[in-house]
């Protein structure tokens, strides 16, 4: 049954085959995920059909946890979906590895491309196949109205252990009604990436030591009960959007991708939550905020049918004129420059406080998992022991062996 929803989702990508004409009007269809919850796919295609009255843009709507899969299945059938959105570089090393994507070399060197932060992560010996239009990285959210019912000071310049007593202060109730002091989500890059970024370690070698301070963190805040247990959320399909906005937590590392979120629930009055944002907690002396960021991109599927039009959006939408329509509705795009950041800070909405205001500008970020031909197999087995760490199946000792002896395996 699977292989054959595998086929049909090939078969009814495909088109009657070959380049299609783009003398008159066209239809360009981009692969998303989760269109009605990422509200800078609508703004960046309403924005291009305005500039292109001759373009209707046709999503390829897709459920995010499976995006990744499907889109595998799409290319490697030859889908002919003009425009493939690279939701992480882990997936985007895999398509461009295997020549899936056109070549889009001549305008990451160009003039633009210079001012696209994480433009570099899409490097692939010298070449280029993706431009990105998005550049998340992580920050710490808080419910301001928990703060204050608890008398503690918002989260600034913590350090973890200070944040994982913060969490057991502001842990509140049981049951249905309990609050908890923070929430992980279940993405092993809560862990692992934020080791890698402040401590300077490589997640492609196979030496995970590294991780080791981090998963201390991670199981305190679990074990002590102020934070949603891993496999409760894993079972339960917990939603970060929904734990934050319904004030069942207090505080929430998460990329900066969800300020557009909170932005526009509260805009349609399906949350009440009084947010606030601060910098991640850092390792004890550290110098400055480090945190760790990916960027998003858009590519040309070597089989599309309108080349030229997938490649006139991609390039819009890494530009002034995508950049600017992401803005307003608060996504932090690749296009950097000081009047862009003054932009996203005044936004409807977005907190204005001093501390909110320094977490949109740590003094680092870190790419949230290197590039390389093993960056898709490595990320696969730290995934997987990275779960039975969570749910206590092995010690953090023994998975971070075991994590090294199989990524040995594949790397060397």
């Amino acid at each position: 049954m699977a292989l054959l929803a595998a086929v049909s989702l090939v078969a009814t990508g495909c088109g009657s085959g070959g380049p299609a004409d783009e003398s008159g009007p066209v239809t360009l269809t981009v692969s998303v995920w989760n269109l009605q919850g990422t509200p800078e796919f609508k703004a960046l295609f309403d924005a291009f059909e305005r500039a292109n009255p001759d373009v209707t843009v046709e999503p390829v709507d897709i459920l995010a946890d499976d995006y990744a899969e499907k889109v595998t299945t799409m290319l490697a059938g030859g889908d002919e979906t003009d425009v493939i959105t690279m939701k992480n570089v882990t997936d985007y090393a895999r398509y461009a590895g295997r020549g899936q994507l056109a070549d889009l070399t001549d305008t990451a060197r160009g003039e633009g491309g210079a001012a696209l932060a994480g433009l570099d992560a899409f490097a692939v010996d010298g070449k280029f196949f993706a431009l990105p239009y998005r550049h998340d990285f992580w920050v710490l959210y808080y419910n301001k109205a928990l703060f204050d019912r608890a008398g503690v000071p918002y989260p600034e310049d913590l350090t973890w252990d200070q944040y994982t007593e913060l969490a057991r202060k502001l842990t509140r109730g049981d049951g249905a009604g309990k609050v908890h002091g923070t929430y992980h989500h279940t993405w092993r890059s809560v862990v692992h990436a934020i080791a890698a970024a402040q401590t300077g370690g490589d997640q492609i070698t196979g030496d995970f030591e590294f991780f080791a301070d981090q998963y201390r963190t991670a199981l305190d805040v679990q074990e002590s009960g102020a934070a949603l247990d891993f496999g409760t959320a894993i079972s339960q399909q917990a939603s970060y959007r929904t734990v934050f906005e319904t004030g069942t937590a207090a505080m929430m590392p998460m990329g900066t991708w969800y300020v557009a979120g909170v932005l526009k629930a509260k805009a349609e009055g399906a949350t009440d939550v009084e947010w606030g944002l601060a910098p991640l907690p850092q390792r004890p002396g550290a110098s400055g905020v480090t945190t760790f960021g990916s960027p998003t991109a858009f590519a040309v599927n070597e089989n599309a049918r309108h080349t030229a039009t997938a490649r006139e959006f991609v390039e819009f939408a890494a530009g002034e004129e995508g950049a600017e329509a992401i803005t307003g509705v608060g996504v932090v795009p690749a296009l950097q420059s000081p009047e862009i950041t003054r932009r996203y800070a005044a936004l409807e909405g977005m907190p204005t406080d001093p501390l909110s205001a320094k977490a949109l500008v740590p003094d680092e970020i870190a790419l949230e998992m290197p590039v390389s031909e093993h960056t898709s197999d490595v990320d696969a087995i730290l995934k997987e022991e990275h779960q039975l760490i969570m749910v206590r199946d092995k010690s953090v000792e023994d998975g971070i062996r075991s994590m090294r002896d199989r990524v040995h395996d594949v790397v060397d």
